[in-house]
């Protein structure tokens, strides 16, 4: 046997998944420690309600934090659901990020008061417990689906109370259009996913 003919080995063990989330944590971290030393601010990269000119706070938005208590509140939640949603593969947890970004920051856009400035993973955070809870519903094995209904509860249990609270009552300040929003791009994602893989 030719050495072109010996299996390739893992270019990635199943833990390498994980660094996605904790990778993208890091970065707000980076970011934030910056915003903290630099002169001036990075929060005015964020998503500037109906201003086509900040569109690009779909992406910065979520990684954008007002202060260190806001990137600390997220960073916990983010962190257990992002190796949740990452669990399926590091390519699964940047299609979800990516789809939750585009859906909660276009609701954001469109419903919060124009001129109003939005940041924080809070978005990724909602969509990823939206992703989670819902994947439980969509097509796919039996025994994907049991396992996945055990993780939703044990979400559901964590994070529920927080969840209704964010969105139905949001305080000053808090935007439950990214939450909302942020909850229905994880949901899309899962179910329509799920039916693709299915087809295919």
């Amino acid at each position: 046997m030719t050495a072109s003919a010996l299996p390739a080995p893992r270019s990635s063990s199943k833990g390498s998944r994980f660094l996605a989330p904790i990778g993208l944590l890091a970065l707000m971290w980076a970011i934030q420690f910056a915003d903290a030393v630099l002169p001036g601010t990075f929060v005015g990269w964020g998503l500037r309600s109906w201003d086509l000119g900040s569109l690009q706070g779909l992406v910065l938005g979520p990684l954008l934090h007002a202060n260190w208590a806001h990137l600390i509140g997220n960073s916990v939640p983010f962190l257990i659901l992002g190796c949740l949603v990452a669990v399926e593969g590091a390519g699964r947890f940047w299609a979800v990020t990516g789809v939750v970004a585009l859906v909660g920051g276009a609701g954001t856009w469109l419903l919060n008061a124009p001129g109003t400035l939005t940041v924080g993973a809070s978005v990724l955070v909602f969509g990823y417990f939206g992703y989670v809870v819902l994947r439980v519903i969509a097509p796919g094995r039996i025994a994907h689906r049991l396992a996945y209904a055990g993780i939703a509860l044990i979400v559901i249990v964590l994070y529920g109370t927080t969840v209704l609270g964010g969105i139905f009552g949001a305080g000053p300040g808090v935007s439950w259009q990214a939450h909302l929003f942020g909850a229905i791009g994880g949901g899309l994602v899962a179910v329509t996913g799920r039916r693709r893989e299915q087809a295919a």
